[in-house]
Parts: structure tokens; sequence; C-alpha cells
């Protein structure tokens, strides 16, 4: 991709699934890259297989004052941030009457405010700098109704309408997106299956198998690159054709 060697990045929720394979993508593009993870383990993981990245260091993005300092450090180690990969989420399983106000507030205040405190900071910055590019993770989950996942479901739309919001206001200095990944294949989500499970969700989907998390990498380093340098405001949706017909295709 044009335009991503030696620019500084900040991918929250880094240290494993789409965030991992976004961070390994943008270090094979030539970028600096520090990660967020407020999961020990998975950093130290990350940390060895990762060995380019800058940093790893620990965040819990529903934490305002967290995030105020780690938008510090990570601004230190890399002298700036130049691209915000704004994935850190969490979902959790369970039917609409099942969901208590303790579930229901970690969910919203990881995936979505989140994904606000984290932007904030990392803007106010870019402002002050040379502008630069944000782009937030959100999912199809946003965009059409699923069963058993109400407060995921609810707050990936607010992602959505976020990211419209924030690249009205930013523009021209920093561009921002969101990307919608539908079934990605990640070693969670492969976890969580049977084979019998897996084959009768691929048998739904139009290219018959779920996205690789380097799939939608790609379209994070994409979208980050100069080449989708007149792309803000605008929702990307990596599904292999899940939503493209609607009731009838489901």
């Amino acid at each position: 991709m044009q335009g991503l060697e030696q620019k500084r990045v900040v991918v929250t929720g880094g240290a494993s699934g789409i965030g991992a394979a976004t961070a390994a993508r943008f270090l094979d593009e030539g970028a600096a890259v520090v990660v967020w993870d407020r999961d020990d383990v998975a950093g130290k993981r990350i940390t060895q297989e990762l060995p380019g990245l800058a940093a790893v260091i620990p965040c819990d993005v529903s934490d305002f004052v967290q995030v105020q300092k780690t938008t510090e450090m990570a601004i230190e180690k890399l002298g700036g941030i130049d691209i915000l990969i704004n994935n850190a989420g969490i979902s959790i399983r369970h039917d609409f009457l099942d969901i208590t106000p303790e579930e229901w507030e970690r969910v919203l205040s990881i995936n979505l405010t989140g994904v606000f405190y984290v932007a904030q900071a990392v803007a106010r910055h870019m402002l002050q700098a040379d502008g630069g590019v944000i782009l937030n993770t959100a999912s199809t989950n946003g965009i059409v109704g699923y069963r058993h996942y109400a407060d995921y479901n609810a707050s990936k739309a607010g992602v959505i309408e976020l990211t419209r919001s924030m690249a009205l206001e930013f523009a021209p200095h920093i561009r921002v997106n969101a990307v919608a990944p539908g079934y990605v294949l990640t070693p969670m989500q492969r976890a969580e299956y049977t084979d019998e499970m897996l084959e009768e969700v691929n048998s739904k989907l139009p290219l018959k198998r779920h996205a690789e998390p380097e799939e939608v990498a790609g379209m994070f380093a994409f979208l980050a690159s100069d080449e989708a340098r007149y792309l803000t405001g605008h929702v990307y949706i990596v599904d292999g054709g899940e939503i493209a017909g609607g009731l009838a295709s489901r």
C-alpha cells in the first residue's frame, strides 16, 4: 500500500485475532506499531510473535484515565500517532431477557465508550500535528439484527454513527472510517465451534467460508493508505456477501 512506510500506528485490542493480524500487516508495510491490550497473557504472546513491535502497552479502553496515560506513552514511544486502529471490543452471547445491567454496562463501556475515549484522545493529538487516519472496528451486527447479541449489536451500531460524526467534524485533517467484519475465523472463534457448527455457518455464507483475520487487516491497511485518501465517513463491510441479499438470502 502507498504511504504506510514509517507511519506511526496504534492498534487497540492488538494482541489477538483481527488486532494481531492488523498489527502484523502494518509491520509488513514498514510502519512502526504500538499495540494496546488489557490481556497480559496475550500481550506477552504477541511480543514474542511480533518482535518488531515498538511496544505492547497494557490498557483497559473503558478506563478514561488509563486511555489518557496510554496515549501519552504511545506518543512518547512513537514520536506521534499517524494512524489509529480502534479495535478493542468484547461480546457475550446471551438472550435479551438474560442480559444483566452489569453485562450491558461492560459491553457498552468497552465497545462504544472505549472507542470514544481512545478516538478523542488520539484525535486531539492528530489535530495538533499533521492530521491522520482513525479506523474504528464496527461489525455487520451493527447493520442488521442478530439474535443473542443485543448489547453487542447496539454498541456496534453506535460505533458506526460515531464514525460518521467524527468524519464530518475532523475533515479535512483526519479521515475517519469504520470496518465492519462479518464472520471471522479467529483462534478464539474456532475454539467455540465444533466441526459441524463451522460447516453449518459456512454453508449460509455466499463465499462458503469465514474471513481470515488477515483479510480484515488488508482492509485496514488499504483504508489507512494514500490509496484511500479520498475515503472518509463510511463503513466498509468484509462479510463474504453475508448481508448483501437481505431476508431473501438469510
